[in-house]
């Protein structure tokens, strides 16, 4: 899972085998690991009780939590992405972004892209 963070939004790129975890386990994680032993934990999960995407930072994890039926729908069609806007206590806006991972229409060197969703204009 890929995660990107810039400025106020959030995004998330899975691959086909993390997608189906996602649907099926109800949640995916990855790990950021940084010097001294620490590391940035990052989550998507399915939650029962959101009626909208949103996030949470609790310690060293972002938790990314989305409504089960957005999740099954997304996984088993081919719709490309869940967004949401997410207010913040400010009046900021938090962007929330999870989509599925495109391999690239032209291969990168030392990339593995074997998991990724083939691209739409690749198959034109």
């Amino acid at each position: 899972m890929k995660l990107r963070i810039r400025d106020n939004s959030i995004r998330l790129r899975l691959t086909q085998t993390e997608v189906d975890t996602v649907s099926s386990a109800g949640a995916v994680r990855s790990r950021v690991s940084l010097p001294g032993g620490n590391g940035l934990d990052y989550v998507l999960e399915i939650s029962a009780t959101t009626a909208r995407p949103s996030a949470r930072l609790s310690g060293s994890a972002l938790t990314i939590s989305l409504p089960e039926p957005d999740v099954k729908r997304w996984a088993s069609t081919e719709q490309v992405s869940i967004a949401a806007d997410e207010a913040l206590d400010d009046g900021e806006v938090l962007k929330i972004l999870v989509e599925k991972d495109f391999a690239c229409l032209a291969p990168r060197e030392g990339e593995d892209e074997s998991d990724m969703y083939p691209h739409p204009q690749e198959q034109e």
